[in-house]
């Protein structure tokens, strides 16, 4: 049965007016204020309904009380017994989730009531529901500008071991056995014995451990040709080859070895395992980057303000519009539009964005540039040191040469679909000093310099990297290298608790939105702490007391006049 209180509904009498006025006001300034005040009415607890009865069962926990348990956990990087301890004993946690009453049923939860709610969240993917309106409401309290915002990743790592090749191996064929003997004991009877004495146990797969570098190579040999005789004796077994543990197997000979037609199994030398193939049993999902290891990343994607004024910095909102989970072989360069159709179904679009050259490729920035997105990005590589290229080339932007390095116009330009020449004098070229390393080929009858329209874009946005109106829209980048070090540092996210995509997913993006209420939170207390209750109020802010007031007097307003007319009614009659 489906529990929860409207928070939205104003009360009479202030339910936290036996707090001392300096305990008050220091939670009026915390995050917790802000979570009370503007989180938790916007939390859409309506998600979660759709896995409830309305009219039967047990009654569940206020659902309130539920989602915000779950973004404070996250945000504070908590267990599921720390964050019970919390929920029950801590005020703050009080004061933000609105709990005034004192009974168990309001303060204390089970940890296998968090888990399961937990679960719930993860497995349908309604992380982004709470993230999207808690920052849709964010953005609207603090007028947040989202005209100019940034993009990185961070490397993350979910809560896996990190094994070579002979454990992955061997813990594969471990899991496989403890399965099949489980669910299959007749199937388990069937194998070879000498197999399960190398695997089965704990205590004999702790061997692989200890292996002498020397012999890594023939132990290597033997568990992928004994994963290989697992694979065959039962790939045709209907009931064995759709269990999770001999898909594995499955997946990593494919990935690992390679097998020929007289059944002789060879492993792959290192470099050609692809880069998406199994780190670890305990975690299918994650995958290998050679530039920062095993694990996920995540995309982040965030406002920021171009001003050095520190009191207007500390007085305005960096929010973060976008946050993705992906594995960790996947490119940058796929993440951009992704990032920018996520932010536009928000109506958090940018209008500028910020990027390292990963994501500045000419495709991303033509099609940012259909919706209305400029990308300020370096291109990627760089001319060879020893050549001149197109850059060097004095270029308008329509695509016109106008003097090569030497100072020499062009005797004719043209111009057909994408491609561009440029005819150039053939007096001129054949006494040039940089005749040898100039892109401009000879012809007959001249110099002939050929590009097309991308080769143009992409020599046009180098020239214009060496301009000091580039670098100084460019080092606002910078800053979200300090955005990746407090998301983890206040939220732990680069070493989560979990395993599995779905989970790594809903453990970063709660995160991020709690990143999102504690920098909010720091906002609201320098607007606050500001020099006038006059100046708070152009912001929008009051404090809780002050809401208190204006609803106090507003409520007692409409009862003054309800009792007029009543007793008007009756004085008539």
């Amino acid at each position: 049965m489906i529990r929860y209180n409207d928070h939205k509904q104003q009360q009479l009498f202030d339910p936290w007016g036996n707090m001392s006025p300096k305990r008050r006001q220091m939670l009026d300034r915390s995050w917790a204020g802000l979570f009370k005040e503007h989180i938790l009415p916007e939390l859409p607890v309506s998600v979660l309904s759709p896995f409830f009865n309305a009219g039967f069962g047990r009654p569940t926990k206020n659902l309130y009380t539920v989602v915000g348990v779950l973004i404070l956990q996250q945000a504070h990087d908590l267990t599921d017994e720390q964050a019970v301890t919390q929920l029950s004993f801590n005020i703050e946690w009080h004061y933000a989730l609105n709990i005034f009453e004192e009974s168990d049923s309001a303060k204390y939860m089970c940890p296998k009531t968090l888990w399961n709610m937990r679960t719930i969240v993860a497995e349908h993917g309604l992380e982004d529901a709470l993230f999207n309106a808690c920052t849709q409401k964010l953005a609207e309290v603090f007028t947040v500008d989202t005209d100019k915002q940034r993009l990185d990743s961070v490397h993350i790592r979910s809560n896996m071991r990190r094994l070579g090749r002979i454990s992955i191996f061997s813990r594969s064929i471990h899991r496989f056995l403890k399965n099949l003997k489980r669910h299959h004991p007749s199937c388990f009877d069937t194998i070879d014995t000498a197999i399960i004495d190398r695997y089965f146990s704990e205590k004999d797969l702790a061997c692989f451990a200890m292996v002498k570098p020397s012999q890594g190579q023939k132990t290597l040999s033997q568990v992928s040709n004994d994963l290989y005789r697992l694979v065959q004796q039962f790939k045709d077994l209907k009931d064995v080859n759709g269990m999770h543990s001999f898909k594995l197997l499955q997946r990593i000979l494919d990935e690992q070895c390679t097998v020929s037609d007289d059944d002789q199994v060879d492993v792959k030398e290192p470099k050609q395992i692809p880069s998406d193939s199994l780190q670890n049993p305990s975690d299918p999902d994650a995958s290998y980057s050679g530039h920062k290891g095993q694990g996920y990343q995540v995309q982040v994607m965030e406002t920021y303000t171009d001003t050095d004024d520190p009191e207007e910095k500390a007085q305005t909102l960096n929010l973060i519009t976008h946050v993705e989970v992906e594995r960790a072989h996947e490119s940058d360069a796929n993440a951009l539009i992704p990032a920018i159709e996520s932010a536009q179904e928000k109506e958090l679009a940018p209008k500028a964005l910020l990027a390292d050259s990963l994501y500045g490729s000419d495709e991303n920035i033509e099609t940012a540039k259909g919706k209305d997105v400029e990308v300020i990005s370096p291109p990627m590589g760089s001319e060879k040191k020893d050549q001149l290229g197109l850059s060097d080339f004095h270029l308008e932007k329509s695509g016109k040469v106008i003097r090569c390095p030497q100072g020499h116009a062009p005797m004719d330009t043209t111009r057909k679909k994408t491609r561009n020449c440029a005819v150039f004098d053939l007096v001129h070229c054949s006494g040039c000093p940089n005749k040898a390393i100039c892109p401009a080929k000879s012809g007959k009858k001249a110099f002939y310099l050929r590009f097309t329209d991308k080769q143009l874009r992409i020599a046009l946005r180098r020239s214009a990297v060496e301009t000091d109106e580039f670098k100084d829209r460019y080092r606002w980048r910078a800053g979200v290298e300090a955005t990746m070090s407090e998301f983890d540092r206040r939220t732990g996210v680069k070493h989560l608790r979990v395993r599995g995509l779905k989970a790594v997913r809903f453990s970063a993006i709660l995160k991020a939105l709690g990143l999102n209420i504690f920098r909010a939170a720091a906002v609201m207390a320098a607007i606050l702490s500001g020099p006038s209750a006059k100046s708070r109020s152009k912001r929008g802010f009051t404090t809780s007391i002050e809401v208190f007031r204006e609803r106090f007097w507003t409520i007692l307003a409409v009862l003054v006049r309800f009792l007029e007319r009543t007793c008007c009614f009756r004085a008539y009659t």
